[in-house]
């Protein structure tokens, strides 16, 4: 199902999704806010709602695939609608201080597509509706990437310009690998956290091995399973005593 039955790609993907009722798109929404629900029951303390990289949500602001000629579809506003109306959805099943985080493509990277300014003007209306932080990534809804200028960093202009300008919380994407890039957005007002995917796949201990490179003290407990943590402090601790029984000794 889509906004518009339009293939991804003519040439390699040529399955046509469905276009979606009026009745279907409002269905989707409800099922948001039941997901959400239902995360809040599981134990989940932020709730995040994906509307970039061609899911459904970006699928209607994008006016590269958003044909529709009704309320849903034309306009920046109507195009933004069901966003919106799915954020107002979500808003209103999840406590009041529960953090509602927005992951948009704030660049399609297509001259036709939606771009940067639009997303400012985009996060300005979801902070009106309740979302806290928008998680700034981009592209992704279109076959040709050839434009997208994959380098470290390469999205964090969208999260700086957006924190600016819509006055909002936001999130950093986007090739970043070290504890230093990361601990330098942050330090320098460029997003409100950084959020990190790839390098997570790599090394599932990656906020330990970062805690470490930046000299936090302390870090086993922080960023590890409590029975790991416990027998690496154990070790550093058994470490620390045998060191200090030997200097006492060769006193």
């Amino acid at each position: 199902m889509a906004p518009s039955a339009i293939p991804f790609d003519d040439n390699k993907i040529k399955h046509l999704p469905k276009e979606l009722t009026i009745e279907e798109i409002q269905t989707i929404t409800q099922q948001f806010a039941d997901a959400a629900r239902r995360s809040i029951e599981a134990g989940f303390q932020v709730i995040e709602l994906h509307f970039a990289h061609g899911y459904l949500a970006h699928e209607f602001y994008s006016p590269l695939v958003n044909k529709r000629t009704d309320h849903y579809g034309g306009s920046f506003e109507n195009r933004i609608r069901f966003p919106v109306e799915t954020i107002q959805a979500v808003r209103k099943v999840i406590p009041e201080d529960m953090p509602l985080f927005v992951r948009i493509s704030s660049h399609e990277w297509h001259q036709e597509g939606f771009t940067i300014d639009d997303s400012v003007k985009m996060a300005k209306i979801f902070k009106e509706h309740g979302v806290d932080l928008i998680d700034c990534s981009g592209g992704f809804n279109v076959p040709n990437y050839s434009d997208i200028p994959f380098g470290p960093e390469f999205q964090v202009p969208f999260a700086e310009k957006i924190r600016k300008e819509a006055d909002m919380a936001t999130g950093a994407v986007g090739f970043i690998t070290s504890a230093k890039q990361a601990d330098d957005i942050v330090r320098q007002g460029k997003a409100d956290l950084v959020i990190i995917g790839r390098q997570f796949l790599k090394n599932p201990y990656l906020p330990y091995h970062f805690a470490v490179d930046l000299g936090v003290d302390n870090a086993e407990p922080l960023c590890l399973p409590e029975n790991y943590s416990y027998w690496i402090t154990k070790k550093k601790q058994q470490s620390r005593a045998a060191a200090v029984e030997s200097t006492d000794s060769n006193k």
